[in-house]
């Protein structure tokens, strides 16, 4: 395995609990591979030369599986982004991750999605794993 791909990650999340879903759902979620540094951070530098590797998948109970890519989206230190991208040839389908780029993926953190309706979604880091 070379030094760009040894810190490639598999994590999933799972609907953490909402008024919906009390106890949370490991049937609502994402499962996505992002370089991760160290500590656990969204690595961009490293993203930019693995981007291609960089896919996710939504699973939302019965509904048939999204695949798509994780991108980052310029904007500046303060207001760049990363978001789950499911067909390039539109912005409308794209779901954001809220503060990504300051969000350590480790098991047991929680993050929050925007989804493409709008709605804002907590999850919990269920498994993180080599890619």
């Amino acid at each position: 395995m070379s030094a760009a791909t040894a810190h490639l990650k598999r994590i999933r999340l799972n609907l953490a609990r909402s008024p919906e879903f009390p106890n949370g759902s490991a049937y609502h979620g994402y499962e996505f591979v992002a370089p991760l540094d160290a500590e656990g951070f969204i690595d961009a530098e490293a993203w930019r030369t693995q981007r291609e590797r960089c896919t996710v998948r939504r699973f939302w109970g019965s509904e048939q599986d999204e695949i798509g890519r994780l991108v980052h989206k310029p904007g500046g230190r303060d207001h760049a982004r990363w978001v789950f991208d499911y067909d390039e040839s539109t912005d409308e389908d794209d779901e954001a991750g809220y503060r990504f780029g300051s969000h350590a993926f480790r098991v047991g953190e929680y993050v929050s999605i925007r989804g493409e309706d709008g709605d804002m979604h907590t999850f919990q880091v269920v498994t993180v794993d080599p890619a």
